[in-house]
């Protein structure tokens, strides 16, 4: 780590030099962007997700890593709210809660809320995190930060302790998974009691489309003595699924290790390997991608500076040849302001492609939900809806919840791939892609009023009785006035049978009658519900995707500006020298001669990173090939 931390500062050193160049050389734009490639450098921010069903040791886990009580641990839940685990000299804790509490959490994606960061004290942390002390986030908080002078958080290390998603098709999974883009890695937790269940190899798939970096911990294997076997079921599941490293782990015994300095123990607990994964596989791949990005602005920011100062310099130093250079000049500034307009073809494959995938959008959400639709009526068909809207209503909850996650996760992956081909198109694959998390779905059926009930068709034996009574009433009048013809009474068996076979036949047509109608307005509340569910979502995906376009354009917009004003004050310069005097053109030429020295000193320094792996464009990711049906059943 030594070695990677050197080199770091080095990159930070350059960059700083170099920013300082540009700033005196009036590229005030330059030296802002090289600010905030420094300012990435310094604080790269590596965050790790850890996610996982109730109660399968994802606080603790998190707790023996930094061997400290940092979340909250309980017999029962105890996490209600996201909290990050970071780097502090000084122990603290923090909460990030809206300055407006009754701003709605699902506002506008353009809008962004105001956030009050409050600091509490650690012994407090659990009355504001945990279920206990915090029940189902009553509090509305967004998320809690402990700060924590431990080495494995030094490198920019923060680790998220989120709750419990409950399965795929939950409420809390919908969370957890907004959460997954904005993640340079997941840990996803289970524990050694059982294999994985469906909804958790769901979850997985999940995971894998959205975040480049998944692993998978096997915990409380203190426990459970057949946690091998365990282990040896799960990565079956997980071939399955794709190439997910699988780490085995006791975070009792990590921190009986850590209380008694026991490396044997350390070993046996199964979390060197973990560490050595999270400073391997998730710092050191983060820490490249930074200093890569760092490098190419760099390698940008140089050429731009060197185009003014060697235009202006060969016109003094080659006057007969300036008319040439200035006609290519004005020829290649041409072509950036072309690169500008909103003709440009990678803003038109924005454009497009954007427009493309609203529309896909849509009718993917709409197709997933109408079969849910279907999907429903077809069960409300099959029976009495009455007796078991419940199961109805959280059997629909759970369908319409896992809809919606697959259409977002999708949507997600197509919008990375437009941003990736306008990147290729931009400046073949040498630009940054600007992150944009589109397969959030926090807070998107917040507006969604939930299923109204439904009547559940009981009746009384009062109103049994009345109903045969009614229908037998016919029956009864019918025959009796039939059979007074030949002398018998009103009331005779012969009119009180018929009496009671109308009014079996009455009772029958009447409870058919109410079920129809009970079958009719649970349909009629379903499609309601579905009806709401498509505007409302539907309404939050355009704005997420708008939110991409614009990003994205204002990103490579921002790289156009910058070619232009560099090939726009070479331009100038050269103009300017070719009418220098021969009294002062030496001492301009000595003094651009210093800094093209100095600008190829610093271009020597730039470290040289291994290339990345080229790869062709893929296609963009189909709905076929995205699919991953969940298993979920009417329970009757």
């Amino acid at each position: 780590m030594p070695d990677r931390e050197e080199h770091s500062a080095a990159i930070v050193d350059v960059v700083r030099d170099v920013g300082d160049l540009a700033a005196s050389s009036g590229r005030a734009d330059l030296a802002e962007r090289l600010d905030q490639t420094r300012a990435r450098l310094r604080d790269p921010g590596v965050r790790v997700i850890v996610v996982g069903e109730f109660k399968q040791g994802k606080s603790k886990l998190i707790n023996a890593l930094v061997n400290a009580p940092a979340c909250p641990v309980d017999d029962d839940v105890a996490t209600s709210v996201p909290m990050t685990v970071g780097y502090a000299d000084v122990p603290s804790a923090w909460v990030l809660m809206q300055s407006d509490p009754t701003a709605p959490r699902s506002a506008p994606l353009s809008v962004t809320p105001a956030v009050e960061r409050q600091e509490i004290a650690l012994e407090d942390l659990p009355q504001f995190v945990s279920e206990h002390g915090n029940p189902s986030n009553e509090r509305n908080l967004l998320s809690a930060e402990v700060m924590l002078p431990r080495e494995i958080l030094k490198g920019g290390l923060k680790l998220v302790d989120s709750p419990g998603v409950g399965g795929l098709d939950s409420s809390n999974a919908l969370a957890t998974l907004s959460a997954l883009s904005t993640a340079h890695a997941v840990l996803v937790v289970s524990d050694a009691s059982q294999e994985y269940t469906e909804p958790e190899v769901q979850f997985l798939k999940h995971a894998m489309r959205i975040s480049p970096n998944v692993a998978a911990v096997l915990a409380k294997t203190d426990l459970y003595p057949q946690w091998r076997q365990v282990e040896q079921i799960d990565r079956g599941h997980l071939e399955q699924v794709g190439d997910v490293p699988m780490f085995s782990v006791s975070s009792d015994l990590r921190l009986l290790a850590a209380q008694t300095q026991d490396r044997e123990l350390n070993e046996e607990s199964g979390f060197p390997a973990l560490v050595a994964h999270l400073r391997r596989e998730v710092l050191g791949r983060a820490e490249v991608i930074h200093e890569r990005s760092a490098v190419h602005d760099l390698h940008s920011v140089v050429e731009q500076l060197s185009v003014s100062l060697r235009a202006e310099l060969h016109a003094l130093q080659n006057p007969q040849d300036t008319p040439r250079m200035i006609a290519e000049l004005e020829d290649a500034k041409a072509k950036a302001d072309e690169f500008r307009g909103r003709s440009a073809r990678w803003q038109v494959t924005l454009t497009d492609g954007i427009t493309d995938l609203i529309a896909d959008m849509e009718h993917d959400l709409r197709d997933r939900l109408r079969t849910v639709q279907r999907e429903a009526e077809q069960a409300i068909d099959e029976g009495d809806p009455g007796p078991i809207w419940d199961q109805i209503t959280e059997w629909l909850d759970q369908r319409t919840t896992a809809a919606i996650t697959e259409t977002f996760v999708w949507t997600d992956e197509r919008s990375r791939w437009i941003s990736e081909e306008v990147a290729d198109l931009f400046s073949q694959g040498e630009s940054a892609i600007p992150a944009i998390d589109v397969g959030g779905t926090d807070g998107v059926l917040d507006p969604v009023d939930p299923i109204s009930g439904l009547d559940a068709g009981t009746l009384s034996a009062g109103e049994k009785i009345f109903i045969g009574v009614r229908g037998s009433y016919g029956g009864v009048l019918m025959v009796g006035l039939a059979t007074g013809l030949i002398g018998m009474a009103l009331i005779n068996p012969l009119s009180l049978l018929a009496g009671v076979l109308v009014g079996r036949r009455a009772y029958r047509e009447d409870m058919s009658a109410r079920l129809n109608r009970r079958q009719q307005e649970a349909k009629q509340l379903v499609r309601r519900y579905i009806d709401e569910v498509i505007f409302q979502v539907g309404k939050q995906l355009k704005d997420r995707l708008r939110l991409v376009q614009r990003t994205a354009r204002d990103h490579f917009g921002s790289m156009a500006e910058e070619l232009h004003r560099s090939l726009s004050d070479a331009l100038t310069s050269a103009k300017a020298a070719a009418g220098t005097y021969t009294a002062t053109r030496d001492d301009r030429v000595e003094a651009l001669q210093d800094k093209i020295a100095r600008l190829d000193r610093i271009r020597d320094l730039i470290p040289v990173l291994p290339p990345p792996v080229m790869q062709s464009l893929p296609a963009p990711p189909s709905r076929k090939d995205a699919d991953a049906p969940v298993d979920a059943e009417i329970v009757g």
